[in-house]
Parts: structure tokens; C-alpha cells; sequence
């Protein structure tokens, strides 16, 4: 089992927690992870973080693929790759429409066939086998559409490029997890159930099974939060407030990947009464619907030998070969060592 440490997107004010860091190097970790939404960005930190550690590799989770083109996503993987000795992770994302028009201002378009194409120009660009030419659905190279001079020319990178550098992709709809077993190097799912691989194992088969390959050629890394307390409602209570975000509030009614999700995870009754608290403003009732069930599932939460017994059941399923790698949503020194001492 590999672990990796979640830090998130900034607040109002940017800064990392830099001794976090370092203790998980210290550790064993085997990665760290930033994120972005509508601040700070993934790529500053991670450049940061990779300036001032010297074995524990840096990813992104994620990098939102419409704020970038692939060929700048490229550039700045093969960057950091070499600038780090080779310690880089690209972690990519379709984010939502809500952010991707809201904020960035461009058509929220095809997720999936925008991440098939995305991961296909990027590892042309890595292989640097000849000028890139693309044509897709979303992404054409060179250019040719509405606006183009015609002058567009076929490029091939100037900077040599590691053509194993890994590509993660966050996913839990059906297509979005094939998609990402067919092209990509791992899947991060928003959080599972390691007693529940069947809820993703199709869509990873299916994926496989396009791209030639096999489970052991895929990685699948969920999120996992872990808080250590003895006050076990306490703890629930800040991975209840998550879940009601997002099982409640990323999407409208019936158009909510988050609530679909939990519902195939055997939560439906419970995602939909969640969903309807929280659009009509009521979060708090919308909090206080997420059954306990469901915290205990996907997170580790509660004194440190109700933590050390759950672990188990990670470790069971990693032990399956259905999932490699936990990427922790971990803040406490002491919770980081029993992870540390469970899994590595």
C-alpha cells in the first residue's frame, strides 16, 4: 500500500503546511497532493513543495484539463519531472460546469471524450516521436476551426519528455472510470468503500480490457479521511459536513455525480433526502441525514484502536489488488504515524 497526503486548495490566504510535509517524507509517504478550485492554483504549490523536499513525489488532484490545454499541461508535467527528478504526478480533472463556465469561462463541452483526448496529446507530447497532429472531438492540432489563420504548425516539444510520467484522473461516473482505466495510469475516487470495489470494477474492466491492459497496470487511489478522536460523533461530524457538500450541493437535482454515486454505493434513500435539505438551504439537516454507515465506510474516524481496526479492511483490499494507494486527508502528526504504522 502507498500513502498519500491530501492538502487541498488555499483559503483566503495561500500558504502550505511545510512541517506536514516533511513529516510524511519522514515517514514513508509516497506522495503528496495539492488542488485547485477558483484561488489558488495546483501547480505553484506543488513546485514549491517539490523546491523543498528531496524523495517524496508531488501530484496534482487536480488539475482542472479545460483551464489548460494539453499541450500546456504537458509542458509544465515534463517541467517539474525533470526540474524534481522525475518526483512529478499529474493528477487531472474535468471539474464541473459551474466552475469550468463560471470561472473560466469556456464550454464545459464532453468530460469524457475531453479526457481521452486530453491524456492521448499529452502522452504524444511526452513520447516525442514527431510533430503532434490531433484531431478530436475537442482538441484539434494545429488549430482549424472558427478563428484560425491557417498558419498553424505541427510541433514537436523542444524539452525532452519522460515518456512514463503518470497520469491520474479523478472519476467515479461509470464512463469517466472506464475512460480513465483506458488511457490513464490510476483513478481517484472522491471516496469508496473497500468492502465496495464491485461499485467500480466494471467500469475498470471495461476500460482494461480497451486499452489491452491489466488491474496490475492500474492504480486506484481513493481519498480517505482520518480524523483520531475519542468523541467518534465529533469526528463524523467534519466528514459528514464533506459529504453533505457534495452529495447535497455539486450539482443540480438529478444532475449531481456525487449523489448518483452514493446512490449505486447502496445510499440512495439517504443521497436523495441530502440533496433536498441542502438545495433548499438546509445544510445542517442536510449534515445530519448522512448515516453514520456511510462515514464509516469511507473514512477512518474514532480513537486510534477503532482507526487501527478499520485499517485492516484497507488492507484487506489492497491485499486483493483492488486498490494500490489511499491518499490520506490527514491534519494530525499522531494520526499520520498510526497510518504510517498500519500501512507502510
Amino acid at each position: 500500500m502507498k500513502l498519500g497526503l491530501l492538502l487541498g486548495y488555499s483559503g483566503a490566504k495561500l500558504s502550505l503546511p511545510m512541517d506536514t510535509v516533511k513529516q510524511a517524507e519522514t515517514l514513508g509517504f509516497d506522495s503528496v497532493w495539492t488542488a485547485e478550485a477558483y484561488g489558488s492554483d495546483a501547480v505553484s504549490p506543488a513546485a514549491w513543495i517539490l523546491a523543498q523536499t528531496s524523495t517524496i513525489k508531488v501530484g496534482t488532484a487536480i488539475m482542472q484539463m479545460p483551464a489548460r490545454t494539453p499541450a500546456m499541461c504537458a509542458m509544465t508535467a515534463m517541467s517539474l519531472d525533470q526540474l524534481s527528478g522525475g518526483r512529478f504526478i499529474v493528477g487531472l480533472g474535468a471539474s464541473g460546469p459551474q466552475v469550468v463556465e463560471g470561472w473560466h469561462g469556456v464550454p464545459y463541452g464532453k468530460p469524457v471524450t475531453r479526457t481521452r483526448e486530453y491524456i492521448k496529446i499529452m502522452k504524444t507530447i511526452f513520447e516525442r516521436q514527431g510533430p503532434v497532429e490531433f484531431d478530436g472531438g475537442m482538441y484539434q492540432m494545429p488549430y482549424k476551426g472558427p478563428g484560425a489563420t491557417g498558419l498553424g504548425k505541427p510541433l514537436k516539444s523542444i524539452l525532452h519528455g519522460d515518456p512514463n510520467i503518470p497520469i491520474y484522473t479523478a472519476s467515479i461516473t461509470p464512463a469517466g472510470v472506464s475512460a480513465s482505466a483506458e488511457v490513464a495510469d490510476g483513478v481517484f475516487p472522491v471516496w469508496m468503500s473497500p468492502e465496495k470495489y464491485s461499485v467500480l470494477e466494471p467500469s475498470i474492466n471495461k476500460g482494461l480490457e480497451k486499452s489491452g491492459r491489466n488491474k496490475a497496470d492500474f492504480d486506484v487511489a481513493p481519498f480517505v479521511g482520518v480524523i483520531m478522536d475519542d468523541n467518534i460523533d465529533g469526528c463524523r461530524y467534519f466528514i459528514k459536513d464533506f459529504l453533505a457538500l457534495y452529495i447535497g450541493g455539486m450539482g443540480a437535482k438529478g444532475k449531481n455525480f456525487y449523489t448518483d454515486y452514493a446512490t449505486r454505493m447502496g445510499y440512495g434513500d439517504a443521497a436523495e433526502q441530502v440533496q433536498d435539505l441542502y438545495l433548499a438551504g438546509k445544510k445542517d439537516d442536510a449534515r445530519n441525514a448522512i448515516p453514520d454507515a456511510l462515514v464509516d465506510e469511507i473514512a477512518l474516524v474514532g480513537p486510534e484502536a477503532r482507526i487501527r481496526e478499520r485499517a485492516a479492511d484497507w488492507k484487506a483490499a489492497s491485499q486483493r489488488g483492488e486498490i494500490n494507494s489511499m491518499l490520506l486527508n490527514c491534519a494530525q502528526p499522531e494520526a499520520m504515524e498510526v497510518m504510517a504504522d498500519c500501512f507502510l
